[in-house]
């Protein structure tokens, strides 16, 4: 016991004293920035991924840093990895849109209109988890609602309790379904960014193969499948779909 004991408090010890570590260079990299040695900044940063720790702050101002150096594609690789930890942040919402203004590709994403787009827009307003434990509440409330109906002795208060519960039983069933449209959104959401300053797509996963259309660096595509390793089936916001080097590309969904 004594051992395991001791173990833990080596393990936590190590831990704190990388932590401090990296935050002394992590002010370092700061002031470097501030100074306006921008490559000297990005090393420094990088060097605090390469210890595998992740934050918003970090990629914020490693963006920062890359956009200071008219580097498109890693900046706004950058914004959207600190978007993804912190999305209401309105800072990184502003400077990304600042970094795909440098961008060559025009895409015009694909108009949702109709109900489809409503239904969709309420199954975003909160995740799956959120989604899946209003169901479980939901389900809850029914089952409170019909016990007390099914003993109530009152008429009018079975009526209302009768109303109650399955209306209950509704929102639940209702949520489920939210719940599981909206983990079908983030199963299959897998963006990336374009690195190349220029690639090309092509039909089929291979180079002989009818090149569609271009990209440049600094795009955002969804990644919808891969095929031996080197290429990779992408779709445009604006609905185009073909094959890209997978070499060309960086995932977002990376930690």
């Amino acid at each position: 016991m004594k051992l395991r004991f001791l173990f833990i408090m080596v393990l936590m010890l190590s831990f704190l004293q990388v932590v401090a570590q990296e935050s002394l260079v992590f002010e370092q990299a700061n002031s470097t920035y501030n100074e306006g040695r921008y490559e000297e900044a990005i090393q420094l940063y990088e060097s605090i991924l390469d210890e595998k720790l992740h934050s918003s702050d970090l990629y914020f101002n490693l963006a920062n840093a890359y956009y200071k150096s008219n580097q498109v594609a890693p900046s706004i690789y950058y914004y959207e990895r600190a978007l993804q930890l912190n999305p209401d942040d309105v800072d990184i919402q502003n400077n990304l849109s600042f970094a795909k203004n440098m961008t060559v590709d025009a895409i015009e994403p694909l108009p949702q209109v109709g109900l489809k787009r409503v239904v969709k827009n309420m199954i975003q307003i909160y995740d799956f988890e959120v989604w899946a434990i209003l169901s479980i509440a939901m389900m809850v409330l029914f089952v409170l609602f019909f016990l007390m109906y099914y003993f109530s002795i009152s008429t009018a208060r079975k009526r209302v309790l009768f109303l109650g519960s399955f209306s209950c039983l509704a929102l639940a069933l209702i949520s489920l379904s939210f719940a599981f449209q909206n983990y079908q959104y983030e199963k299959q959401d897998n963006p990336a960014i374009v690195f190349a300053q220029e690639t090309q797509v092509h039909t089929d996963p291979n180079l002989r193969s009818e090149t569609v259309f271009n990209l440049h660096e600094g795009t955002k595509v969804q990644v919808l499948e891969d095929y031996d390793e080197n290429w990779s089936k992408i779709k445009l916001d604006d609905g185009k779909t073909g094959w890209i080097a997978s070499e060309d590309i960086k995932l977002l969904k990376v930690f």
